[in-house]
Order: structure tokens, then C-alpha cells, then sequence
């Protein structure tokens, strides 16, 4: 069959073709911008690379403006070896060792098709990570949906769940964290966010580049096919709408053993030093792994596209340049070293070919069967598209939201209530055992990993060796965010710093998914920017620099955004992981509350579940008691003085207890009267900086005075023994009775 080709001569002898880039995503003045950097109208494949690396997943032309804070604000670390704008961020944890770490979304595509969705979102990350020169060692997925008895919820949570599970299990990939929140405001955009962190050798990091002319461009691992083209680029630049045609065939699959087998060829090709520049072909395909070696790079680039290996013979050049089949890696690679490269790559049964030259045209050059189809500045293409002021205004609505602080919902009078609400609480999908969706991850698959799921973070071993290793947690509130956006990424970010604390290990650095509704929207671009502001405040007062991550726009159905949910990823490092904090207590243990408890009701889960409410102002973030906080923990934890640790968060008090108690198989007796005058407040406040520590009674002295000594507040709360929470003159609920509440929820829901 012959395919009719738009070449670039084409292009300079028809100005007057009409061109449908409307259908591709670009405005009107973008389409005028593309024709005045070429001189000329566009060819149909320059047209398609412009769309979707012009789009909001992968230019991001509607936030860069506020994410340069990140940079602007970025607290001083020797730590930082690679920052924003690479693949993943790369810290340095000490002992020659590096740890590159990304938190990414896919909620289109997974609410699209849930199971593929969420699958190549796993795969996705993996492959930044491994185009950094690491082993990836472990994978984390926040997830959020609708209502947890919704249909719609019920349709997508097992695919999504399978999808992750099924993907990373083929990988060998220990899951060791993550979130699953239900919230009316995900009812038709469920939020998948994956988080992969690898490690390496500091002087072994690889960089997107493509340098040194004559070097060849090799493209290897699965062939490209029709699935996922426009893909990710399209699909999360755009809101859902029920008059739109589906998206099903945009939607990536996923083949998780031939990414196994291309992990394992990557870092053989890595040790041997066979690659000048690498990148791995996710959003945007071909189109993005070209144009930005090549823009990062110190010349040009020529491609020859037809000699890309394909599953379908009949895709045109454009859907080639556009397709975002999985499990693909591109190359930059020395003449001298082609055979070497090429002889690893036959070993591991992986695909490759030579499809491209560096070249010092400054210019991306790509031809089919002999025509030129695309000439164009690669920058124009990779790094210098739209940047939108998109206006922004403080919503008409917030300060009535705001104002509606349910100081009149009724509250627990007496013992019973209180008891009645635990119960509840320990019962509600959001607080109740999420065992229903990680054990279907494999947690401990490789034998590193510490602590995971449901522990506050996951601890993963580095070094065999020594001990080091890394902690890592994930973290947002939708509602907080609702409430004030700026505290809420604030909240965000304290909740997943403590979380890894806790455990013992030093916050390091950060990553964060941005989760909003359209920019297009005044209102979400509001959210946007105070939450944007808000995350660079906190990072720069706490010291743990931004080192990359993902803006999702566009999620909501018809003109109903979600919560604005950014969710955050905190990474630590411990010098030896024996010796981190669980959160499982003995009996015996003496229990500590770390931390001050104050009224702070305000988009509560005790709100949110008892009342269905919404309002008020969230907890105050409180950075400088975190900072004290979590020097109390690393020490403690090095000393060996705390026997088990868990955080107060969402439930309060009340929720930590039950999860410390549900986890161990052990009862608690506790007296919360100096913790606030009413027993309400101070099982079920959200306060932050505060975290349950369980201590062995010889070590109790010590952790009063070192907790003085960092000016962090303490309350004895009791001991652990029995068989049951036991609030003194409150009430009494036997540890099988919490039990059977929280782990019979999901099942029920899901089967």
C-alpha cells in the first residue's frame, strides 16, 4: 500500500493546505506561532510532534511560570546532584551512593481503560528512573477515587489495583507504599499517581543529551505499535466530557516482562560505559525522546524513520512520531561502541536499531523512504512552547467555605458516643485496612525492603553492606486543599516529612504530583498557585529541595474539578536501616504523645465521615515543631530509645491508636484527659506535628529529655498491654472488635 507522505517540500509550495491542528490540541495562535518559527505551514508530522509536546502534560505552558518557584526558593544542599529538568531528581545519600527518585501521574488513561491505565503509569516511572543510570529498587502508587460504594468506583478500583500490582509483581518490584483515599470529588477522574526510586553509583548518573557529532541515535527495546498514540500527551491535556468520542485506543499497553528484560539490558549497557545521552520514549513517543536529546544536546539530529522496528506496518509517519507504545528507550551512542551495545542488547533478546546521527545542523531532521518530513529547531519543539499567564482569582466562593467551620455539628457527649465513633471512623474507607489492595503487591520481592504498607513510610536497604537505605512516603489531603490551598500543600509536605521521621530517617528531598482541574479556570488556577507557593514556602523553611515531578490539569468532568490535590513525596536516608522505628508497640511499653493538640476540626475525617461536611479551615501547618519533631525521632532512633512510632494524622489521636493497637494484636490503656480538656478533641483532632511513640520503660527519661532538649512538647498518654483500647472514663473496645471493623470494609466493598 503507498502512503501518501506531507514532506517538507510539500509545505513550502502549499501555504494555503488546511491544516486540522484544531483536532491535535492547539489553539489558534499556537498553530500561527508554529508557522512563524518555520517559516512555513507545518507538515503533517511537524504538526504532530508540535501537539503533543506543545501540550499541558508535556510543555507545561499553564504552570511553568509558577513551578520556576521551585527554583527561585530551593534551600541550600550539597545533597541535590540533579535537580528539575531532567528525568528524575538524583540526591546523594552518602557513601558514594545516589538515589534518583519521581512521582508522576496517569489518571486519564486509567480512568480510560483502569487496568492498562495504571499498568503503564508503573512502567512509565520506571523508565525515568532507569534513564538516569539506576536500578530501580521500589515503587509507591497514591491513589484516589469517588465514593467507595459508587459504580463507577467499583469499576475502576480493581482494574486500577490489578494494574498496579500486576505490573510491578512482573517487574520485581517491591510496592512499599502509598495511599488509597475515596472523596465524592474523584467521582469520574480517580487520581493514579506512581513514584519509582532507583539507586546508583554518584559518579554513574546518565542525562537526556544528544552530544558529539557522528554519534548514532539507537532506538531498542519493544517495537512501536498503534496503541497510545496521543496517549498520555492528549488525553491528560484535555477535561472528560460525555459528548466526546472514546479515548480507549490512546491508552497505552503494557508489557511488563519486556521491560524486565530491558532493565536488565540497560544497566548492563550502563556498566560497560556504552552511552553518551539516554532517554526513555513515555509521553509523547518519539516526538519527545528526539527533540529533547537533541535540544539538550550540542548540535542536531537527522532521523530516518522508516527504519523504526514496527508491531503495524500501516502506521503512518505521524502516528510513528506519536505513538506512545511502552517499553522503549533511546540512545546515544559512540561509533566505536555500536557493536558492544548492540551485542548486549542481542543477549537480553532486546530489539535494537540504528535510527538516527548527531549531527551540527542545530536542526532535527527527520526523513521517510528518502523525503524530509520534518526540519525544525528542536528547542522549539522540546523546551521553548506556549508559557500562559493563565489568570487566576481567589474564588468568590472560598471565604463563605471557609467561614462554614461546623462548630455546630454535634459532636460525642458522653463515653458511648465516643465510642461509637472510633468504631465508625476505624470502619470508614479512607481509615479502614487497605490490605484488600496491597496484598495484591508483592512487598518484599528483591528481599531490601524494611518497612512497607501500612507502616508510616517505606524502608528500602541501599547498601547490603553497611545498612544505608532510604524512607520514603507519599502524602495529600484533597479537602485541606479545598479549604486553603496553600496550607493544604503545606500539610501535604509536613505529614509526608514526619512520615518519614518516623521511621527513623533523616527528609532529604522531594518530589510532587500536582493534581488540579482545568487552568482554564480562574478559580483552579488560583488553587494552583497558592498551593504552588505554599509547597515552595514550606520546602525552603524546612530545607528539602523540589528535585522534580508532574502538574495533571484538567481534572474534572464538565466544569466539576476535584479537590486540588497535590500530593507529595518525601524521601529520607538512615545510615542503617536495622535500626528504623516500626510502628507496631509490646506490651510492656510506655506511650508517649510527641506534639501539641489543639481544636482543629476543620476538614476532618471525623467531619467528613460523621457529618459529610466540608468547611472551615484546615489544621495550621506548623514547620518549625515538625523540624524539632523530627530531630526528637532520627535521634531517638539512633539511639535506640523509641521501640515503635506511628504519626497522628487523619482520625486523630483515636486513628493512631487503633492502628498501633490493629497492628500489633495488642490492647492500649491511655488517659487523654493533658492531652486537651475534651476527650473529643483530643482523641480526634487533626493537629499536625504530633506522633505516638512507644518506649521501653528504662528509656522513657531519656525520650522526656530529649524531647525537652528539642523543645518538643510531650504528654504520657499509658501503656501498651491488654486486649483492648481503653480510654480511662471514656470507654473500651476490644482490639478483634477494631480489628474485624477496619478489615472487613474493602472486602465488602470490593469482594
Amino acid at each position: 500500500m503507498t502512503v501518501t507522505v506531507d514532506t517538507v517540500k510539500d509545505a513550502e509550495t502549499t501555504p494555503e493546505v488546511q491544516q486540522r491542528y484544531r483536532e491535535l490540541g492547539l489553539k489558534d495562535d499556537e498553530y500561527a506561532r508554529i508557522r512563524d518559527i518555520l517559516g512555513r505551514r507545518p507538515t503533517s508530522s511537524e504538526l504532530a510532534m508540535y501537539s503533543v509536546m506543545w501540550s499541558e502534560h508535556c510543555s507545561y505552558k499553564s504552570s511553568k511560570v509558577h513551578l520556576k518557584q521551585f527554583g527561585e526558593k530551593a534551600p541550600e544542599t550539597d545533597a541535590l546532584l540533579v535537580g528539575i529538568g531532567e528525568n528524575a531528581g538524583v540526591v546523594d545519600i552518602g557513601g558514594g551512593w545516589a538515589v534518583t527518585f519521581k512521582i508522576e501521574s496517569h489518571n486519564h488513561p486509567s480512568y480510560v481503560e483502569p487496568y492498562q491505565g495504571a499498568a503503564t503509569g508503573v512502567g512509565g516511572i520506571v523508565r525515568d528512573i532507569m534513564s538516569m543510570g539506576a536500578r530501580p529498587i521500589a515503587v509507591m502508587d497514591p491513589l484516589r477515587f469517588g465514593p467507595a460504594d459508587a459504580p463507577d468506583t467499583r469499576r475502576v478500583l480493581p482494574g486500577i489495583v490489578a494494574g498496579v500490582g500486576g505490573y510491578g509483581n512482573c517487574l520485581g518490584l517491591p510496592n512499599v507504599g502509598g495511599e488509597v483515599v475515596f472523596d465524592e470529588s474523584y467521582a469520574g477522574n480517580p487520581l493514579v499517581n506512581a513514584l519509582c526510586v532507583g539507586v546508583l553509583r554518584a559518579e554513574d548518573i546518565k542525562l537526556a543529551h544528544a552530544s558529539g557529532t557522528g554519534n548514532l541515535v539507537v532506538l531498542f527495546g519493544a517495537r512501536t505499535g498503534g496503541d497510545g498514540i496521543g496517549g498520555v500527551s492528549v488525553l491528560a491535556s484535555e477535561t472528560f466530557d460525555d459528548d466526546k468520542p472514546t479515548k480507549r485506543p490512546a491508552v497505552q499497553v503494557g508489557d511488563p516482562f519486556a521491560e524486565k528484560v530491558l532493565i536488565e539490558c540497560c544497566l548492563e549497557i550502563f556498566a560497560a560505559d556504552l552511552v553518551v545521552g539516554i532517554q526513555d520514549l513515555g509521553g509523547a513517543g518519539l516526538s519527545c525522546a528526539t527533540s529533547e536529546l537533541a535540544s539538550n544536546g550540542d548540535g542536531g539530529m537527522h532521523v530516518w524513520l522508516d527504519r523504526v522496528p514496527l508491531r503495524d506496518a500501516t502506521l503512518r509517519p505521524e502516528e510513528i512520531l506519536m505513538s506512545e507504545s511502552q517499553e522503549r528507550m533511546c540512545a546515544v551512542v559512540a561509533p566505536d561502541k555500536l557493536d558492544a551495545f548492540l551485542a548486549i542488547c542481542d543477549k537480553w533478546d532486546v530489539t535494537a536499531t540504528v535510527i538516527g546521527e548527531v549531527d551540527d545542523s542545530k536542526r532535527l531532521t527527520i526523513e521517510w523512504r528518502g523525503e524530509v518530513i520534518v526540519d525544525v529547531p528542536p528547542r522549539t519543539v522540546a523546551h521553548d512552547g506556549p508559557v500562559y499567564e493563565r489568570p487566576f482569582a481567589r474564588p468568590a466562593w472560598q471565604d463563605a467555605l471557609q467561614a462554614d467551620t461546623g462548630r455546630d455539628l454535634a459532636r460525642p457527649g458522653d463515653g458511648d458516643e465516643l465510642r461509637d465513633t472510633v468504631l465508625r471512623l476505624a470502619a470508614s474507607p479512607n481509615l479502614a485496612s487497605k490490605a484488600w489492595v496491597t496484598d495484591q503487591y508483592d512487598r518484599y520481592v528483591l528481599g531490601n525492603t524494611v518497612l512497607a504498607q501500612p507502616a508510616d513510610a517505606g524502608v528500602v536497604r541501599v547498601d547490603e553492606q553497611t545498612g544505608r537505605g532510604v524512607a520514603v512516603a507519599t502524602d495529600g489531603n484533597g479537602r485541606y486543599g479545598k479549604l486553603d490551598p496553600y496550607a493544604g500543600a503545606q500539610l501535604a509536605l509536613s505529614e509526608a516529612y514526619r512520615n518519614v521521621a518516623v521511621t527513623g530517617a533523616r527528609p532529604l528531598a522531594v518530589t510532587d504530583c500536582l493534581n488540579f482541574g482545568s487552568p482554564e479556570d480562574p478559580d483552579v488556577m488560583w488553587q494552583f498557585a497558592e498551593a504552588t507557593r505554599g509547597l515552595a514556602d514550606a520546602c525552603l523553611e524546612l530545607g528539602v529541595p523540589v528535585t522534580g515531578g508532574n502538574v495533571s490539569f484538567y481534572n474534572q468532568t464538565g466544569d466539576v474539578a476535584i479537590h486540588p490535590t497535590p500530593v507529595v513525596g518525601v524521601l529520607g536516608v538512615t545510615a542503617d536501616v536495622s535500626r528504623r522505628t516500626p510502628m507496631t508497640p509490646a506490651a510492656g511499653q510506655v506511650l508517649l504523645l510527641l506534639g501539641t493538640t489543639r481544636d482543629e476540626l476543620g476538614g476532618s475525617e471525623w467531619a467528613h465521615v460523621v457529618h459529610g461536611h466540608l468547611g472551615g479551615l484546615p489544621p495550621q501547618p506548623d514547620l518549625v515543631a515538625e523540624m524539632r519533631l523530627a530531630d526528637v525521632l532520627v535521634a531517638a532512633c539512633e539511639r535506640g530509645i523509641v521501640a515503635a512510632a506511628h504519626d497522628v494524622s487523619d482520625g486523630g489521636v483515636a486513628q493512631c491508636l487503633v492502628e498501633m493497637a490493629v497492628t500489633g494484636r495488642v490492647g492500649v490503656r491511655v488517659d487523654v484527659a493533658e492531652v486537651a480538656a475534651d476527650p473529643f478533641v483530643a482523641l480526634f483532632s487533626e493537629s499536625v506535628a504530633r506522633v505516638v511513640v512507644a518506649v521501653e520503660q528504662p528509656y522513657v527519661e531519656q525520650v522526656l529529655g530529649l524531647a525537652r532538649e528539642h523543645g518538643t512538647p510531650v504528654t504520657r498518654l499509658g501503656t501498651v498491654g491488654g486486649d483492648a483500647l481503653e480510654v480511662a472514663g471514656q470507654l473500651s473496645i476490644p482490639v478483634e472488635q477494631l480489628r474485624a471493623a477496619s478489615e472487613a470494609t474493602l472486602p465488602a466493598l470490593f469482594g
